[in-house]
């Protein structure tokens, strides 16, 4: 397992960003029963932490898209952690509203992207991968080519996975739900045992703990 998302896990739970409970699950606004909470947001608070994931997202862009040429950012967790990786590539930027606005201009897309820019889309958290993608519609409506996503974490559910390939998209992550839990694993944050029952929950997080 890459080295980095064991390490980003594990200042994930020093910051108590990510939150393990199996035995006593968290309810999450869709309803869904869920043994882990995850708020990456928590990270720019911390300077130390949010410097790494501003660090490491840019690596990952030069690492596997260096031909970006803009950055987007998806409204709301990741306007801020975009706009750093940003200024540290020193890229134009924007960020991507859920929806159009209901007045002014009516934008989705704030900022000024080029026509035909190639953007590399900044996500915080990826769930089932709904909203993220939205962002990446709208961006292609406003005109751009968007040539991947780059996220702080990703929980890995199939449905997520499946809709990122049939959307075109390449989606890279700093962790994901395998290195929380090999790392909480590993440092007694959770015993053993529970590995099954958080490998359980990823297959179908929408029935499980019904």
């Amino acid at each position: 397992m890459d080295a980095v998302k064991k390490l980003f896990a594990k200042k994930l739970m020093d910051i108590k960003a990510i939150k393990l409970q199996p035995n006593e699950p968290f309810t999450w606004a869709s309803g869904w029963k869920s043994p882990i909470y995850t708020d990456n947001r928590k990270t720019l608070g911390f300077p130390e932490v949010r410097s790494f994931v501003k660090l490491e997202l840019c690596h990952l862009i030069q690492q596997y898209f260096p031909e970006a040429e803009a950055v987007a950012g998806v409204a709301t967790g990741a306007i801020a952690q975009g706009a750093l990786v940003a200024d540290e590539l020193g890229l134009p930027y924007a960020y991507v509203r859920p929806k159009p606005k209901d007045h002014g201009m009516g934008n989705q897309v704030e900022g000024q992207l080029t026509k035909d820019a190639k953007v590399i889309v900044v996500e915080d958290l990826i769930s089932t991968g709904g909203s993220s993608l939205k962002a990446v519609e709208a961006l292609r409506q406003y005109g751009v080519e968007v040539i991947g996503m780059v996220a702080s974490f990703t929980y890995g559910f199939p449905v997520a996975e499946q809709a990122f390939k049939e959307a075109g998209v390449q989606l890279i992550t700093l962790s994901d739900y395998n290195a929380v839990i090999e790392q909480a694993a590993e440092t007694g944050y959770i015993a053993e045992a529970d590995k099954a029952v958080l490998a359980e929950w990823r297959k179908d997080p929408s029935v499980w703990g019904v």
